[in-house]
């Protein structure tokens, strides 16, 4: 049976280690090595004890360092056997990220201007790295879009996996892992704008011929056309959302 791999790098303080807490110095040991090699996944670390002491900081606040990164996904923590580095998971960065996100006002207005510079990029690349199977699903994901105008719930979950898909079509690990982080946020704004429009024909058939647009653009692998269009898709949404807020303020009268 292979033995994991005791993760046994040496450990240099730095020089600011007096004006760090603990628990932002075992981070900062976490993070560096592992953006270094150092550390990889399946990679064990240091017993309790030395590692404390290498870091020199306590041992409970060692311990409460090592289980926060083990609620985000980070390490593995088995009793007995030690801490072991495992593959971050998107899905638990993005709850921390929208806990984070979500007092802040106007979020997920905020949010779609990330997520516009994430896909724009994103289908860019993915003009020329798509494969066909990736082009087969995004088509396939755009049937069960058109076929779901009429609920919000299942349209909201077919207009976030046709995005998802269009930046997983990228092949970019980084741009993937960020938009996965955002998914929260982006799945609520999806569902959102659905309930708004899902009674008003004219902007549905408008969504659904830019979505056909985008896949079209990427199909033919024309990134400045393919950019264009989900921008275009994008307007579409800034538009409703000013109808809707203009709507809000409108006298009654103005409305009947």
């Amino acid at each position: 049976m292979t033995q994991p791999k005791m993760a046994s790098v040496e450990i240099v303080r730095p020089d600011t280690d007096e004006t760090q807490s603990g628990t932002h110095r075992v981070f900062t040991f976490f993070r560096d090595r592992l953006l270094s090699g150092d550390l990889k996944v399946g990679d064990r670390l240091l017993a309790e004890r030395e590692l404390a002491l290498a870091l020199g900081v306590s041992r409970p606040v060692l311990r409460e360092a090592l289980c926060s990164l083990a609620m985000l996904g980070l390490l593995d923590i088995q009793h007995g056997r030690g801490a072991f580095v495992r593959a971050a998971d998107a899905s638990v960065l993005g709850q921390a990220l929208t806990l984070c996100l979500a007092p802040e006002p106007n979020i997920l207005d905020d949010v779609l201007q990330a997520r516009i510079a994430i896909e724009c990029q994103a289908i860019r690349l993915a003009c020329e790295r798509a494969s066909e199977r990736d082009l087969q699903a995004i088509a396939g994901i755009l049937d069960t879009l058109v076929d779901s105008l009429d609920d919000p719930e299942a349209g909201g979950g077919a207009d976030y996996a046709f995005h998802l898909a269009l930046v997983r079509a990228s092949g970019s690990v980084a741009l993937m892992k960020i938009y996965e982080a955002i998914s929260p946020l982006l799945m609520r704004s999806h569902v959102e704008r659905r309930r708004d429009t899902f009674r008003e024909p004219a902007i549905t058939s408008r969504l659904v011929d830019a979505h056909r647009e985008v896949f079209l653009s990427l199909a033919r692998r024309h990134p400045d056309q393919a950019e264009h269009a989900l921008r275009e898709h994008f307007l579409i949404g800034d538009e409703l959302r000013r109808k809707n807020l203009i709507s809000n303020y409108q006298p009654q009268e103005m409305k009947s």
